[in-house]
């Protein structure tokens, strides 16, 4: 199969997943487990995505600058700083590192 067969079977397949959100009843989206629920798969997902961006170049684990940014990052987070600090706290922490001679 081509790559456009491909990309076209999986918007229909994320266009199908969004429409059967909607035929959910909301008495199961009332549901306080459900809340729950939803509220970890998100924070699980959002860590997952974080780690894979950070410590992965293709197919390879990496230590890099993107290290250095995570962690002052995390730190920024740790004093409550505001989420334009914690960007730039990341940011600035990267540039340093690759700076430093981290790739």
């Amino acid at each position: 199969m081509n790559l456009w067969l491909w990309l076209l079977l999986a918007c229909a397949v994320s266009f199908l997943t969004k429409l059967a959100g909607y035929l959910v009843p909301a008495r199961w989206m009332e549901n306080p487990r459900m809340t729950r629920v939803a509220g970890t798969l998100t924070i699980g997902l959002l860590a997952s995505l974080t780690a894979v961006n950070t410590f992965s170049s293709g197919q390879a684990l990496v230590l890099d600058a993107r290290l250095a940014a995570l962690a002052a990052a995390a730190v920024a987070l740790w004093l409550r700083a505001p989420f334009l600090v914690v960007v730039l706290a990341g940011a600035g922490a990267a540039a340093v590192a690759r700076l430093l001679g981290a790739t």
